[in-house]
Formats: structure tokens, C-alpha cells, sequence
């Protein structure tokens, strides 16, 4: 972690505050990091790989504004120590960009074994739930009260791909995590929106351009859009007044196949 001491304010102000981003490391994570770091706010970078965190922070900037925590999200106990860190060094925790997540092998359904199953519903689910509890948490009883959530979800929270089983009904799920969060967050001045990103061009997403299969048995290259798309609507998202909130928003490459996958 990184040990510069920055001295900031517990009142929050539109547009800035202090952030936890998951999976900050790479691709969609490392652009909103970015984003947000450059309209101001205090950066809190969890993920597994502290060399990819502390390159990251390195990009961000203002070494005084941005902590790296590796966390396991999958490990309650390391993500109750990631939101420690980031009260301990910021005050408090105004937004939680909940983005870590995986896509498992590209197999049939019977073909997926648990173990596989069940690294992917950890990651994605089991994580997501973890790092919403611990900043509902913090939102809640923090003075002054609230903060917002943003849970990336995906195009697959709609439609799926195929070979995609486990995928898919993590990001299903994660639209019933937005709106639970949503709902019991609104006493407390607590939103959560959700993201739905297709193709966003990050190492998650590299088999889009070499040719992925289609819902009709073709093989086909994909249209991808810049993570740096994704990083400006996650911003304008976070810098909304508590009093609004973009529930679900859709970012996706113009051209990718999404409505009825063709």
C-alpha cells in the first residue's frame, strides 16, 4: 500500500469524494481509475496483482490521492481489510465501482465442471456482494451518511452468449444485487446503478477481434468500443448528486451484436 498521508475533508463535494474501484489493475478498472483521478477523487485500487495496481496508481498521478490495496474480493476478510484501508486513509468512502469480475471457459453447460462453476459465481457474485456489504456498511454510519454503488454488470445481464452459462447468471444475478441495493440503500442516502458494457476492448475481450462464436454456429470478429467509453458514463455516473441516480445504463460498441445477438 502506498503511505503518503492525504489530509481531506469528511464533507464530500458533487463530483469528488473517495473512491473504491475493484479489479483497478486492467482494462475497464484502470480507465475509470484513471477518469476519476482526473476529475479529482481520492483512489482506493483493489485487485490480486499489486505490480498491475501500482501501475495504475502510477498513471493516476497524485500518489497522495490514491491508495493500492490488493484484495482477493472472494476473501471477506480481505475485502473488510480493503474498506478499512480506505476509511483509514480517506475519511471515508463515497463511491464503490464494484468491477471485478471473470468470464470462465467458453464451454457447453455440461461440459463446465463445478470447480469452474463455482471460481466464476465466487468472482462475480460471492465478490460483488462482498465489496457492496462492506461499503453499504461504511456509507451507512459514516458522517455525513451515504455514497454511491456502481455494479458492472454486462450485456450478458440481458442477453447471453453462447457457452456462457456461468457468465451469464452471475450477471443476471448481479441485476437483482443492483436493485436489492437500491432499494434498502434509499433510508440512508445510499444509490446504486449498474453499468451493462459490451465489447469494451480489454484482455477480458480479446477473442471478440480474432473471431467469437455466434448464437447461429458462424465464427465472427466483433466490434469493440475503447475502455475509456465505459470510464466517461462510470464518471458521470459517480458525480450525480445523491439525490439522482442513473439506474441501469447500456454502453456498448455501435455495431456489436446484442439485440436478439445478430
Amino acid at each position: 500500500m502506498t503511505t503518503e498521508i492525504n489530509e481531506t475533508s469528511n464533507e464530500p463535494g458533487w463530483g469528488s469524494g473517495s473512491a473504491v474501484i475493484t479489479g483497478a489493475g486492467s482494462g475497464i478498472g484502470r480507465a475509470v481509475a484513471l477518469a476519476l483521478a482526473d476529475a479529482g477523487w481520492s483512489l482506493t485500487l483493489a485487485g490480486r496483482r499489486a505490480d498491475a495496481l501500482e501501475e495504475t496508481a502510477h498513471l493516476a498521478g497524485d500518489q497522495a490521492r490514491v491508495a493500492t490495496v490488493p484484495t482477493d474480493v472472494t476473501d471477506p476478510d480481505a475485502v473488510d481489510a480493503l474498506f478499512a484501508a480506505a476509511v483509514e486513509r480517506f475519511g471515508r468512502v463515497d463511491l464503490l465501482f464494484n468491477n471485478a469480475g471473470t468470464f470462465g471457459p467458453a464451454v457447453l453447460p455440461d461440459e463446465l465442471s463445478y470447480e469452474d462453476w463455482k471460481s466464476v459465481v465466487d468472482v462475480n457474485l460471492h465478490g460483488a456482494f462482498l465489496c457492496a456489504r462492506a461499503a453499504f456498511r461504511v456509507m451507512r454510519t459514516q458522517t455525513p451518511q451515504g455514497g454511491r454503488i456502481i455494479n458492472n454488470g454486462s450485456i450478458s445481464a440481458h442477453t447471453p452468449r453462447p457457452h456462457s452459462v456461468a457468465y451469464t447468471a452471475t450477471k443476471h444475478a448481479m441485476t437483482g444485487l443492483t436493485k436489492s441495493l437500491s432499494l434498502d440503500g434509499r433510508p440512508y442516502r445510499i444509490a446504486c446503478g449498474q453499468i451493462d458494457v459490451g465489447n469494451a476492448a480489454t484482455e477480458m475481450t480479446a477473442r471478440m477481434r480474432s473471431g467469437i462464436l455466434q448464437a447461429d454456429g458462424r465464427t465472427a470478429v466483433e466490434p469493440v468500443m475503447d475502455a475509456d467509453d465505459v470510464a466517461h458514463t462510470v464518471r458521470h455516473m459517480a458525480e450525480l448528486p445523491l439525490e439522482a441516480n442513473v439506474q441501469f445504463a447500456t454502453v456498448m460498441a455501435t455495431a456489436m451484436p446484442y439485440i436478439g445477438r445478430g
